[in-house]
């Protein structure tokens, strides 16, 4: 039996505002980090349950892509991260606008 698809909006959205709340509060750029996923994982979970209920799978297909998106996302941003503490030792955001090019 399926749960109703209620639930997964409600959990989407749910979500969507823990990782929003992150991204607007934090100072910690890995927290931020986190809370885009948690962002970007809502709207996987809406792609999914969507394309269930409907029963089309494109909603799958593209939470795939914003799988492949997000990893390339996170190793680029891991990258800068690594080269961003070696200059500073600190990881707040407020520090992030005195990167030198």
């Amino acid at each position: 039996m399926m749960a109703p698809l209620s639930w997964y909006i409600v959990l989407g959205v749910i979500l969507f505002v823990i990782g929003a709340a992150g991204v607007l509060l934090r100072r910690n750029i890995l927290v931020v980090l986190m809370s885009l996923e948690l962002l970007l994982n809502s709207v996987n979970i809406n792609f999914i349950a969507f394309g269930r209920h409907y029963g089309d799978f494109r909603g799958q297909i593209f939470a795939i892509f914003v799988i492949a998106i997000t990893a390339a996302e996170v190793a680029v941003a891991l990258g800068i991260l690594v080269a961003f503490v070696r200059n500073k030792p600190t990881l707040k955001v407020d520090d992030a606008t005195m990167m030198k090019g």
